[in-house]
């Protein structure tokens, strides 16, 4: 009996599936791809996180940076928020995305295949909630706060989930921040929030 078989997953390996957990599509699993460093944000950490920001994000503008499973995005969506963009740069994870945002009938979440970088650097949008959540030890955060801030609203704020506390980049401010287990998360906004 393999790991498949037996319903068992092997160590370090996502969920096949994860559940939203507020707003209108509350209870709606999403299918997860086996991809390494995959790591879908916890149920609890959601909570916390979705508690820091607000049960409802009517109106907003929100973007999904390294969107994996998409679950954050989507969860936002669900909570009303006007515009989600998701990017995400493995084209299996795009296509799950897609299935994912149609079979939720999600007409204002977008999928974009693309490098997180390159996407920044290229945006024309202002977004007022970003959700960062980057493969761990490649130094992201370092390499995309610059381009990150030209595209943020002047309210924004910005969740960041890394494998360590994160080190807040200039002019920006640390609003929030918590562990679980090997997850730190943390929420910020920029100095003219």
């Amino acid at each position: 009996m393999n790991a498949r078989t037996s319903g068992l997953r092997p160590a370090g390996s996502p969920p096949s599936r994860v559940r939203i957990i507020g707003g209108a599509w509350r209870g709606r699993s999403l299918r997860v791809l086996a991809r390494p460093g995959l790591r879908p944000t916890p149920d609890r950490v959601r909570e916390t996180l979705f508690n820091w920001l607000g049960q409802r994000l009517d109106g907003l503008r929100c973007l999904d940076l390294f969107a994996g499973s998409g679950v954050l995005g989507l969860e936002a969506a669900s909570r009303g928020a006007a515009r989600v963009n998701l990017v995400e740069h493995d084209r299996g994870a795009c296509a799950a995305l897609e299935e994912a945002a149609q079979r939720l009938a999600a007409s204002g979440v977008q999928v974009t295949h693309a490098d997180a970088l390159q996407f920044l650097r290229r945006c024309g949008e202002c977004y007022d909630v970003v959700f960062v959540d980057p493969p761990y030890g490649e130094g992201w955060i370092e390499r995309i706060a610059a381009p990150l801030a030209r595209v943020l609203s002047p309210a924004a704020r910005i969740y960041v989930e890394a494998e360590a506390p994160v080190a807040v980049p200039d002019g920006w401010e640390m609003l929030r921040a918590g562990r679980a287990g090997r997850v730190h998360y943390h929420l910020l906004a920029t100095g003219t929030s």
